[in-house]
């Protein structure tokens, strides 16, 4: 069930490009499965590269607070500012 029904600017902090911990309406969530990619369609590739970027991601996050468990879409913006597009309980 989704719980999210607008988009929100969130905090996201990575390790090697991956999602480790998020900050959600006052709420820190710690990654803790292996983040699924979330792919956009790349026209200008060379044949040896992927014809995909990766936008966003989508993990399952654990709060440090109580223990609740959620699942995160995020997608990344311009720099360090990430979107949160869906949270499910």
């Amino acid at each position: 069930m989704a719980i999210a029904h607008a988009s929100e600017i969130v905090s996201v902090w990575t390790e090697n490009n991956r999602p480790t911990r998020l900050v959600w309406r006052g709420a820190r969530y710690l990654v803790t499965d292996t983040p699924t990619p979330i792919n956009e369609p790349f026209d200008d590739v060379a044949p040896t590269h992927a014809a995909h970027r990766i936008v966003g991601w989508r993990f399952q996050g654990r709060s440090v607070n109580d223990g609740d468990t959620k699942v995160f879409d995020v997608l990344q913006l311009e720099g360090t500012r990430w979107q949160l597009t869906g949270v499910y309980a």
